[in-house]
């Protein structure tokens, strides 16, 4: 629909007229020239509005939420993402990147009836092509070749004063959510639900141990939540007693400090007698320490992973006969070392596993709607602190939980809880 572009740009905070399209807005982007630690990366610049085209919809943003994912976009690597857009003939020479977002439809294009303008909405990151002949046969979108994450993969991202998406993006915002935690949960939650309910017969059933690593982080966190909420007992894995003790109010059914154990890495060469029983020890004691957190002698059903390197021997070694280790990221590296005897002889599963797809999403925001699942915002910055956000993400030292960035919104929603 054809709308006003009257305006020049709006100052940020200032809200145009709903329906009228600012000719340029203001940005937080990255330029090849300023890759490197993120806090020198993102800078804000003044850059045309993208406009709604077939099938799409412009959202005007009040929050955006932080992911690692632009950690890597600001370093340019392993991923150069202008570059690779750049050779798929799209002819931006930056990035606007921001892969979770809250905000109001402001424009509508051709065919979109999903949503009207001035509707509240989240967005989730799952991008492909309806016409892609794997989702015309039936396929699941999100394996589809086309395939790509908003924000990441894709321009347009939600740090910025207007982002541009796919209809089958946007979803109802819940409305007891101000507009930062709204916009903090979307891809680590439906990330998290996947993991869980997506790969049958592999998902929580009622009673089923489900060990978490990274409990205390922002997709952790919400997969105790998730876990919780389908009848799973989950098992935390966290640093320090005090991010222990938070999951436990989330839902978890106790806590494993993994500085208690010293065994985390590659595997030994199984050859080494010496060295493997070494670590078989180490794993031992882990396993035993899920035994002590929920007082019996049961294994997870169910290995929620996403370190990759460090932690995979051991979880493969501790799921349950004829269980499944589910991997989202490697967060500590891509090479992973396994113990193959473990894998057939106890037929156990080791699966992929990669944000999510509409229906996955959808169910997600309606657990958030019906307060099942908290976005635990720990951290709210303004428009120009995006790079300090994921400054503090790449060294490590973000808070627990979520953050959030305020965009059109101008209150901090809640206060920072690191």
């Amino acid at each position: 629909m054809a709308l006003n572009r009257s305006v020049e740009i709006t100052p940020l905070g200032e809200m145009p007229a709903l329906g009228v399209v600012p000719e340029r807005m203001l940005a937080q982007a990255i330029r090849p020239e300023r890759f490197g630690e993120p806090i020198q990366a993102f800078q804000c610049e003044e850059v045309a509005t993208p406009r709604a085209r077939k099938g799409e919809v412009l959202v005007y943003v009040m929050a955006a939420g932080v992911n690692y994912n632009n950690v890597w976009a600001a370093l340019g690597r392993p991923v150069d993402v202008i570059r690779a857009r750049n050779r798929a003939g799209e002819p931006e020479p930056f990035h606007i990147g921001g892969s979770d977002a809250s905000g109001i439809v402001w424009e509508v294009g051709e065919g979109v009836e999903n949503v009207k303008v001035g509707d509240e909405v989240v967005i989730h990151c799952g991008v492909w092509d309806v016409e892609d002949p794997w989702i015309k046969a039936g396929g699941d979108p999100i394996t589809a070749p086309s395939n790509r994450i908003w924000g990441y993969e894709t321009n347009w991202g939600s740090f910025a004063q207007f982002t541009r998406v796919q209809a089958h993006q946007v979803l109802p915002k819940p409305p007891h959510l101000p507009w930062a935690p709204a916009a903090a949960y979307m891809l680590v939650g439906a990330t998290a639900y996947r993991m869980l309910a997506g790969w049958a017969p592999h998902t929580v059933r009622e009673g089923d141990v489900v060990l978490v690593w990274g409990a205390s982080g922002g997709l952790g966190c919400q997969a105790v939540q998730i876990a919780k909420a389908m009848g799973g007992i989950p098992v935390a894995v966290t640093s320090k007693q005090h991010r222990g003790e938070w999951v436990k109010e989330l839902g978890a059914a106790g806590y494993i400090d993994r500085g208690d154990f010293d065994h985390w890495g590659p595997m030994p060469d199984w050859r080494d007698d010496a060295a493997y029983a070494e670590w078989l020890g180490g794993a031992r004691a882990f396993g035993k320490a899920i035994w002590d957190v929920i007082g019996e002698r049961r294994n997870p059903r169910l290995v929620f992973e996403h370190p990759g390197e460090s932690t995979i021997p051991t979880s493969i070694f501790v799921c349950d006969n004829a269980g499944m280790v589910v991997i989202c990221a490697g967060t500590t590296g891509y090479e992973a070392t396994v113990d193959l005897r473990y894998l057939w002889m106890r037929q156990k599963r080791l699966q992929g596993s990669h944000f999510s797809n509409d229906d996955q999403a959808a169910a997600l925001n309606r657990l958030v709607w019906e307060g099942k699942v908290d976005p635990c915002l720990s951290m709210t910055l303004g428009f120009d602190e995006v790079g300090k956000a994921h400054q503090l993400m790449y060294e490590n030292r973000h808070p627990r939980g979520n953050m959030a960035i305020l965009v059109g919104a101008r209150s901090a929603d809640q206060k920072d809880l690191s």
